[in-house]
């Protein structure tokens, strides 16, 4: 184990500087979720350098390539996302987005580089382990309804089935060198909620003429929360936030209709389908007690992260032995959601998190135009995926 660590680790610093450049690269051409062909494009330009047999057209965009060991066993799917999101860059950088109002400011960039970089490693590599590994590099994470969603629809990993789905995805606040894993339930499950309040509007100076619609969704919204207060299980993290309410009224005009939307997150599959029913429920209930009506539409987003107990565990031991027991932390739950869910519903996964927080300047937040990552954290990335594949593959 200890000469195949070090193999790995000095394969990964001797193609860094590759591993950079995709990513540096990447960033500078970042394309929206499920328009991804330029990166796309590069990808399999990559993967046929490496001599690397793969697949386009996954999920529209989506890449599968393959590589096989020194004999039949197990099979590995590690997945990277692709996409960028609709934010107009500030970082500065000289390899800034210039695509204008897209950036990868949620690290996509960098998960796809370093498993273009492990892809390379393993490949080098593949008469030191047995069984296949699957690089899956995902269209649409960002874009409901997920690249992952469609995938596994169409069968892409049907045949060969994976034994094992990894992932991985930065963390800023995190130490560059770092990685932290969190067995069972990871991330939240992420449904939008839209309520169309309905009725009599008119002058506010004459409320007993009419339905008062925006008194009617404020009601709505106060008591909704009772259900996350009240209702679901306090060891069940769930939260039910509203970011929009729109009633086109005036000082002196009751409007006809006010709109509200909010998203649902929850850590439980059982209890979110209760909590939807609720929410339609009441909504409903409460608007039609006062005299109008709710119209209540629940869109499905991503399920529960639900990383494998066991395997999750072992990786958690076996990122010990690659990076040392000082740079490996076990996670907290997160109330984020991301469409790696649907491979941890149907397979056997992992996700965990890499650090890439700069020593002496602002690192910036996922999901902000500031976003800047260290990329000494590529090395681990590459390195930990890596080394995590060959000893799943190899293991009894």
């Amino acid at each position: 184990m200890e000469d195949l660590k070090q193999l790995i680790k000095s394969l990964t610093k001797e193609n860094l500087e590759k591993t950079i450049n995709h990513r540096r690269y990447i960033h500078q051409n970042p394309e929206l979720s499920f328009e991804e062909k330029e990166t796309s494009a590069y990808v399999s330009a990559q993967l046929k350098e490496m001599g690397i047999p793969y697949k386009t057209g996954i999920a529209g965009t989506g890449i599968l390539a393959t590589i096989r060991g020194n004999g039949p066993g197990k099979t590995v799917a590690l997945r990277a996302d692709m996409d960028a999101l609709p934010i107009q860059e500030e970082t500065g950088l000289p390899f800034a987005s210039q695509n204008k109002g897209v950036m990868h400011a949620c690290g996509h960039d960098a998960h796809t580089a370093a498993l273009l970089g492990a892809g390379q490693i393993l490949n080098q590599l593949k008469d030191k382990w047995s069984g296949t590994v699957l690089l899956l590099f995902q269209p649409g994470e960002e874009k409901f309804p997920g690249g992952a969603s469609l995938l596994l629809k169409e069968g892409a990993l049907e045949d060969p089935k994976p034994d094992l789905v990894i992932g991985q995805h930065i963390l800023p606040d995190m130490p560059a060198g770092h990685v932290g894993f969190k067995p069972g339930m990871y991330m939240a499950s992420g449904d939008e909620v839209y309520l169309t309040v309905k009725g009599k509007g008119g002058h506010a100076a004459l409320p007993h003429t009419l339905n008062d619609n925006i008194l009617i969704a404020s009601n709505i919204i106060v008591s909704l929360q009772q259900i996350v207060a009240r209702m679901v299980p306090a060891n069940i993290p769930t939260v039910l936030s509203f970011g929009r309410i729109e009633g086109l009224g005036a000082t002196n005009i009751i409007p006809e209709k006010v709109e509200i939307a909010g998203t649902l997150r929850t850590m439980n599959e059982e209890w979110r389908a209760k909590i939807k029913d609720k929410i339609r429920e009441m909504a409903s209930g409460i608007a039609k007690s006062m005299g109008a009506e709710c119209i209540v539409d629940i869109k499905d987003g991503y399920p529960v992260v639900h990383n494998h107990e066991q395997f999750t565990k072992d990786a958690l031991n076996l990122a010990k032995v690659y990076a040392g027991k000082d740079s490996v932390e076990e996670m907290d739950i997160r109330m984020t959601a991301e469409d790696f869910g649907y491979y941890t519903h149907r397979f056997p996964s992992i996700f965990y998190r890499f650090g890439v927080a700069q020593p002496a300047k602002p690192t910036g937040s996922l999901h902000t135009p500031g976003l800047n990552i260290n990329e000494d954290g590529l090395e681990t990335a590459t390195g930990m995926l890596s080394w995590l594949a060959v000893n799943f593959l190899n293991k009894e």
